[in-house]
C-alpha cells in the first residue's frame, strides 16, 4: 500500500495541471475574440507598471519566475516559495516628471502559507491652476496621483503546485475629484515533472468599475434660459463616464537550461516566455533570459511587447547582485528598459531578506 502513494500523488498533480491548462485555454479563447485594441479606455492604468529590477530586466517575462516578494505584482502564487521575511523597495522616475514608488513585504507562516502586503503610488509635482479668464494662473495648485494598497496570500497545494491571490484597494485623484475601486489578482504556478519546466498563469486587476466624483464636478446652471425671473444658479453635477480596471491575463513557461536540462550546477541559465492579453490592447509576447553565477551575480536581457501593434516596448537589459551580510540578504537589481520614442528608463529595486 505504501508503494501506491507516490503514484497517487503524481496522478493528483497531473490532474491539477490538466485543470489549470484547461482554464487557461478557455480564458484565452474568450479574450482572443477582441477585435479592437481599446487603448486608453480603462481606469487606473498605473496598475500595469511593472516592478522589480529582475523582472524588468527579463523583459517582464516573469509569470513563472516570480519567486520572491515581487510575485505580489506578477503572480501571487509565487509567494508560496518564500521561506523567510522579504521587503521590496522600488522607486524610479517615470515619464514626463512622474515618479513611481512601490513597496511590499511578505513572510512565510510554516504550515499555513505566505502572506504579503503592498502599496504603490504614482505622483507628479503640483502644477498651477489656470482658467480662461486667468491664463497666467490663479495661485492655486493642482495635484494628481494614483495609489493602491493590497494584501496577498499564497500556499502550496502539492509540492509542485501553488496558488495565490491579492485583494487591493485602488484610488485615483485629480485635485478635489477622485475615483475608488477594488480589484483581485489570482495566480497559479506549476513545476512540471519533465525537467522541472515551470508553467504559470495569472489574472490581474479583475475588479469593480471606477467613476470620478467630487466637488470639482459641481456647477451652477440655468435650467430654463428662455424664462425671465427664474433662478439662474441652480446647482448641477457633471456626471462622468464609468471605466473598468485594466485586466491583464498572463500565461508563461520557463526552463533552467543548465541546472535542470544539462545538469550543470552553480550556473543558472533561464529562458522564459509570457503571453499577455490586456483588456485595453491586443495580445503580445514578452521574452526573457537570465544567467546567474552561484547566486551571486546575474545578467539579464529581454524583449517586451513583441508582435504588439504600435508598441512602445522593446529591448530590456539588466543585472543583479546578491550580498549576504550576517543574517541579512540584499538583492540589488537594475534594468534599462526601452520605451520607444520615450527613450530608455533606468529602474532600480532592492530586496531585503532576513
Amino acid at each position: 500500500m505504501t508503494n501506491n502513494l507516490p503514484k497517487k500523488r503524481i496522478c493528483s498533480q497531473r490532474y491539477l495541471l490538466l485543470i489549470t491548462l484547461l482554464l487557461i485555454f478557455t480564458a484565452w479563447l474568450n479574450l482572443s475574440a477582441q477585435t479592437v485594441s481599446k487603448v486608453g479606455t480603462t481606469a487606473a492604468a498605473f496598475l500595469k507598471i511593472g516592478v522589480g529590477g529582475r523582472a524588468l530586466g527579463m523583459g517582464e517575462a516573469f509569470t513563472t519566475q516570480a519567486n520572491d516578494v515581487s510575485a505580489i505584482f506578477w503572480n501571487p502564487a509565487g509567494l508560496a516559495q518564500i521561506n523567510n521575511m522579504q521587503i521590496l523597495m522600488n522607486h524610479y522616475d517615470y515619464i514626463a516628471d512622474i515618479s513611481f514608488d512601490y513597496g511590499a513585504c511578505a513572510f512565510s507562516m510554516p504550515g499555513l502559507g505566505t502572506v504579503g502586503a503592498h502599496i504603490s503610488f504614482l505622483g507628479m509635482p503640483d502644477i498651477e491652476r489656470t482658467t480662461v479668464l486667468e491664463p497666467n494662473g490663479t495661485g492655486e495648485k493642482v495635484s494628481a496621483s494614483s495609489m493602491s494598497i493590497g494584501f496577498s496570500y499564497a500556499r502550496f497545494l502539492t509540492d509542485r503546485f501553488s496558488i495565490g491571490g491579492t485583494v487591493k484597494y485602488v484610488r485615483e485623484s485629480l485635485w478635489h475629484t477622485s475615483a475608488i475601486g477594488y480589484a483581485l489578482d489570482v495566480g497559479v504556478l506549476y513545476r512540471a515533472f519533465f525537467k522541472n519546466v515551470m508553467i504559470g498563469m495569472s489574472i490581474s486587476n479583475f475588479g469593480t468599475n471606477m467613476q470620478l466624483s467630487g466637488r470639482d464636478l459641481l456647477i451652477q446652471h440655468d435650467i430654463d434660459e428662455l424664462s425671465d425671473g427664474n433662478n439662474a444658479n441652480i446647482n448641477g453635477y457633471l456626471a462622468t463616464d464609468v471605466y473598468s480596471m485594466p485586466v491583464l491575463f498572463r500565461v508563461g513557461i520557463s526552463t533552467n537550461l543548465t541546472r535542470d536540462i544539462l545538469g550543470i550546477q552553480n550556473n543558472d541559465l533561464i529562458f522564459a516566455v509570457d503571453a499577455v492579453h490586456p483588456s485595453d490592447n491586443f495580445e503580445y509576447l514578452n521574452l526573457g533570459a537570465e544567467y546567474r553565477f552561484r547566486d551571486l551575480i546575474a545578467l539579464r536581457a529581454g524583449y517586451r511587447q513583441l508582435y504588439l501593434e504600435d508598441t512602445e516596448g522593446g529591448l530590456a537589459l539588466g543585472f543583479g547582485i546578491h550580498l549576504g551580510i550576517m543574517n541579512y540578504d540584499f538583492r540589488l537589481d537594475y534594468a534599462a528598459v526601452d520605451f520607444g520614442r520615450l527613450d530608455y528608463l533606468n529602474k532600480f529595486s532592492l530586496i531585503l531578506s532576513f
